[in-house]
């Protein structure tokens, strides 16, 4: 992995080192300050333009085109909350996917099973273990948005999620956020309508360079792409685990986010 990670400056294959302690006490600093923490330039950027090249043929024949009319909590209605709440504002997403079981032999697959990246994860986030997903469709993807696509408004269903930026856009894509808009015991709903109205003086922008891996506490902090503009496309793989073993998507999730099921490609 030393050929495609910078891990003199991410030591995560050496966990006994101070460093790799000190990198720890870093993420997890920024974690409760913000909701996330980036490793800037985790893969080196020539081996993420390289991922992304590679991956575009591909892209271009066999991904599938993910668009969907949602809310912020991509479900039809929130018991509580009447149909026209502005908390339940829809959106428009757009994105080309591709599945783990079409990206096999890659770097973001030799990535995404690497246990020095689970064990620092999960030690970073306070768990046990972590477990790479069962499921042949959604352990691992590589996302596209070409000119005017966007991932809208949305919260995750998962506590955390994990992503490896391969391309940035000339134009666009950015990835905006609002920390700790809502936790488990409050749901704020009227904070989530000021966000979606534009009323939210604490959304964030950030913007990374091609091989940042970036993890985010997506349970509680909505986010966005917003669309890209220009002839070149951001590019994003996610890398999803979990704490138990085995875990897979249902036949109806998978035919919702990639139009397919493992059993039917």
């Amino acid at each position: 992995m030393r050929d495609y990670l910078d891990l003199e400056q991410f030591p995560i294959d050496r966990p006994d080192c101070d460093a790799y302690a000190a990198l720890v006490s870093r993420c997890q600093g920024d974690l409760a300050a913000g909701g996330m923490f980036n490793l800037d330039e985790f893969l080196r950027v020539e081996h993420a333009q390289a991922e992304a090249v590679a991956h575009t043929p591909k892209m271009d024949s066999e991904s599938f085109n993910h668009a969907r009319d949602h809310n912020v909590y991509f479900l039809k209605s929130v018991p509580g909350l009447a149909d026209d709440h502005p908390a339940l504002q829809r959106f428009e997403t757009s994105n080309n996917t591709l599945c783990s079981d079409q990206l096999q032999g890659s770097i973001v697959q030799q990535i995404y099973d690497w246990p020095p990246l689970q064990a620092f994860i999960a030690q970073v986030m306070g768990k046990d273990v972590l477990y790479p997903m069962a499921d042949p469709l959604a352990a691992f993807n590589v996302m596209r948005y070409q000119d005017g696509q966007a991932l809208n408004w949305h919260f995750d269903r998962s506590e955390f999620t994990v992503t490896l930026l391969l391309q940035a856009p000339k134009e666009g894509g950015v990835f905006e956020y609002r920390t700790d808009l809502r936790s488990a015991d409050d749901p704020n709903y009227d904070g989530v309508a000021a966000l979606l109205s534009g009323n939210d003086p604490q959304m964030q922008q950030m913007n990374v360079a091609p091989g940042t891996l970036n993890v985010f506490r997506g349970v509680n902090t909505p986010h966005r792409v917003t669309p890209v503009v220009g002839d070149r496309a951001r590019m994003i793989a996610v890398l999803t685990y979990y704490e138990q073993p085995g875990a897979m998507f249902t036949p109806t999730e998978q035919r919702g986010f990639y139009g397919r099921t493992a059993d039917a490609k």
